[in-house]
C-alpha cells in the first residue's frame, strides 16, 4: 500500500463507532451478529442505520418490515466481542451459554447489554460492499448504568 493509501486507511479508521449485537428471529430461526456500523439518523420518528457486509446470511432475515433487536454493548464487554465476532451460521445457536431473553419476537435481548433497541426495517440500500438498512426504532430500554463501548480501528479499510 502506498503512503497516501496508508494515510487514508489510518484517517478513515479514526471514525469512532459503537459495538452492538444485532439479533433477529424469524419463526424458529434466531441468530445474532456483532455490528459496529450503526448510527442514529432521525429524531422523528427515531431511526437508525445499520450497515451489514453483503452476503452475510443474516441479511436475508432483514426484509422490509422485519423486526430486530440492537443490544448496546457496555465498555469492557470484550467477551461479547469475542463471542459474536467469530460469526455464526444460521443453523448455529449463537446464544448458547449466554443469559438472554429469547421470548421476544424481534430477537434475543442480552441480559448483560447496557441497553437494547427494538427496530423495524424501513428500507435497504446497496452501499459499496455493504447493505445499509434504515430502521425505525419502536422501543428501547436501559438495562444498566455505564458507558457504551466505542471502537476505533487502526485501518479504515477493514474490520
Amino acid at each position: 500500500m502506498s503512503t497516501p493509501d496508508k494515510q487514508l486507511a489510518a484517517a478513515l479508521g479514526r471514525i469512532p463507532s459503537g459495538l452492538y449485537v444485532l439479533t433477529v428471529r424469524r419463526g424458529d430461526l434466531e441468530t445474532g451478529m456483532l455490528a459496529s456500523w450503526v448510527q442514529q439518523c432521525s429524531f422523528t420518528p427515531p431511526c437508525v442505520t445499520v450497515a451489514i457486509q453483503r452476503g452475510r446470511e443474516i441479511s436475508g432475515m432483514l426484509a422490509i418490515d422485519s423486526i430486530f433487536c440492537l443490544n448496546v454493548l457496555e465498555e469492557g464487554q470484550t467477551d461479547m466481542i469475542a463471542h459474536f465476532g467469530r460469526g455464526f451460521a444460521l443453523e448455529d445457536d449463537p446464544f448458547q451459554g449466554l443469559d438472554v431473553q429469547r421470548d421476544r419476537p424481534q430477537g434475543a435481548i442480552l441480559d448483560e447489554a447496557l441497553a437494547y433497541l427494538e427496530c423495524k426495517v424501513v428500507t435497504r440500500f446497496p452501499a459499496g460492499d455493504h447493505d445499509l438498512f434504515l430502521a425505525e426504532v419502536t422501543a428501547g430500554t436501559m438495562l444498566g448504568e455505564g458507558q457504551p463501548m466505542v471502537h476505533i480501528r487502526k485501518n479504515g479499510l477493514h474490520y
